[in-house]
């Protein structure tokens, strides 16, 4: 039997842990990889027993963000990077969500993990906002949650720079999330969620909800603006050849 892309089962009591294993596409956004994320996020609102989820990826990758051909699609106006809210699964689910970035998080699928109540970094692994490297404005709502979650200062620096950075870097920059060696980035994930999973479901969706409730309300506007940067960014000639370009490498 072929493996899925995205696998969905539970680990411990109340512990639900998506992983992220489109090897194929090194988990960009493939069309089955999104797929299966959003049926994957769905069937946990489903279930009444679940507290807390736990998203990872496989070996060396977290999420690779954009394919080659959904970032040309966007360039040709087929699509934009809205559909199925993508970005937003971890925000938007109603118990706390713990991305255990164990390797690498590139562009929208780093910034798809920041979503997320608890982050996890590996020091090995690479983790960047390389939009304006291809010569668009970012999307997937990182103008406003890299600079609220990693500050200012740092967060501009990744969304206009664009440039690699190691977890092992991020973490001497003082990001407020722990670093550590990606084989041990699990097991500090399964504690955490064995210590979250030991309160009451309703009591952690009644807190969750007030967390997060102004970053619910702020992100749609910001997620409109990130789109007419889009079209005004995004359709240039040249972000076509860098796509070609960075993809062919």
């Amino acid at each position: 039997m072929l493996q899925p892309v995205v696998d969905l089962r539970e680990v411990g009591p109340g512990i639900v842990q998506i992983t992220m294993q489109d090897k194929i596409n090194k988990n960009t956004f493939s069309i089955e990889l999104i797929k299966g994320l959003i049926h994957a996020f769905e069937s946990i609102k489903k279930n009444v027993n679940y507290k807390v989820v736990i998203l990872t990826g496989y070996d060396n990758y977290f999420s690779s963000g954009g394919t080659k051909e959904s970032l040309l699609s966007i360039h040709e106006r087929k699509n934009d990077f809205t559909v199925g809210g993508l970005y937003s699964l971890a925000l938007e689910c109603d118990i706390p969500v713990i991305s255990a970035m164990q390797g690498h998080g590139i562009g929208g699928g780093f910034a798809m993990g920041l979503f997320a109540d608890f982050i996890i970094l590996s020091r090995e692994s690479v983790y960047t906002t390389n939009f304006m490297k291809y010569g668009f404005t970012p999307g997937m709502g990182a103008t406003y949650i890299l600079p609220k979650k990693l500050g200012v200062s740092l967060g501009h620096e990744m969304l206009i720079g664009a440039c690699n950075y190691r977890g092992s870097e991020l973490e001497r920059r003082g990001v407020p999330f722990p670093v550590m060696p990606r084989q041990e980035v699990m097991n500090y994930a399964y504690d955490l969620a064995q210590e979250i999973a030991e309160k009451p479901r309703h009591s952690l969706i009644t807190l969750k909800e007030h967390l997060v409730g102004d970053i619910r309300k702020e992100l749609p506007l910001v997620i409109e603006q990130e789109v007419i940067m889009h079209e005004k960014t995004f359709h240039q000639e040249e972000v076509k050849i860098r796509i070609n370009e960075l993809f062919g490498k």
